[in-house]
């Protein structure tokens, strides 16, 4: 397709979200080392039918690499042994795994692999991969959505790698990072290790319209969290958890605090202005930061293809 392939393109990653009656984006360029310089993001409201394409070239989007993420109900991420067979032959061999443990038949699905940190004591035995799993007709119909909005969508991600950018940056030496992000009806927990996806759970918790969470929620949100750290610790022995920090939220709570002061690592909260540069037009009020979380996650890809 010549319209993905125009020259001259940004450096960096332009991440876009088309929701009803708004465009979400943000752009990321890398620096020295796994640095990275936040030059853009923000949102369109989007008030007629071509109003994305409007804003498509306000934004100059043809200048620019950009992708965009499923909804989480749009794809299946699955835990797999690893098969044991030569690299060109894997992603051939995890389809087979997963034919029988995807929602839609094999022949309707694409596929890809993430790798997960391995310990020194597995040799040759089996090491667990994720694969991603989504209906062709999803892939295609993302296209067609984003193309009909003149955005050169070249690669099309998933958020628990969204959420792994930016869990990699608080890791320190060998310890894993968890990172909790609660949006508003529901929450993830990814676990990252070695800059790699180490464990994901989407967990039943959310902030609410209001963002402000009830203490019965908390205590809820509380055991979900020790029950998973407590099966990644089984699972996971050669991971050490460093430490649990937490994504942005709409408004002030008390929830880092609360975690904190029982669970038995510590917790701190996410400012991305920790782990990113900021260009000098970048203004991020407490809810944009919530809001857009996952885009600028995705917008700090550095590999080349997930699904």
């Amino acid at each position: 397709m010549p319209w993905f392939s125009r020259p001259n393109r940004e450096p960096g990653l332009m991440a876009v979200s088309l929701a009803p009656g708004l465009m979400h984006y943000a752009f990321s360029e890398p620096t020295a080392g796994r640095g990275s310089t936040l030059r853009r993001c923000g949102s369109y409201t989007l008030r007629d039918a071509d109003a994305a394409h409007r804003a498509s070239r306000d934004l100059r989007l043809e200048r620019y690499r950009c992708t965009t993420l499923l909804n989480p109900g749009e794809y299946q991420l699955l835990m797999v042994d690893a098969p044991n067979v030569p690299p060109p032959e894997l992603k051939s061999a995890i389809r087979w795994s997963v034919k029988d443990l995807l929602d839609f038949h094999i022949d309707d699905a694409t596929v890809d692999v993430l790798d997960v940190p391995r310990g020194p004591e597995v040799g040759n035995r089996p090491h667990p991969m994720f694969a991603v799993g989504a209906r062709n007709e999803t892939i295609q119909a993302t296209v067609d959505r984003y193309r009909g909005a003149h955005v050169p969508i070249t690669i099309i991600d998933v958020v628990e790698t969204a959420q792994r950018n930016i869990s990699a940056r608080y890791e320190e030496g060998e310890r894993g990072v968890a990172l909790l992000y609660l949006g508003e009806s529901s929450g993830l927990l990814t676990i990252s290790a070695h800059q790699e996806l180490c464990f994901a759970r989407r967990i039943d918790v959310g902030v609410g319209a209001g963002g402000t969470i009830a203490q019965e929620t908390l205590d809820r949100l509380l055991l979900e969290l020790q029950r998973t750290l407590d099966h990644f610790d089984r699972q996971f022995r050669h991971i050490a958890l460093g430490k649990l920090v937490v994504g942005p939220e709409p408004r002030d709570s008390n929830i880092v605090s609360f975690l904190d002061s029982h669970l038995e690592i510590s917790v701190a909260p996410v400012h991305l202005r920790e782990v990113l540069e900021f260009g000098p037009q970048i203004e991020l009020a407490r809810e944009a930061e919530w809001r857009l979380f996952h885009l600028v996650g995705a917008s700090l890809r550095q590999e080349t293809k997930v699904v």
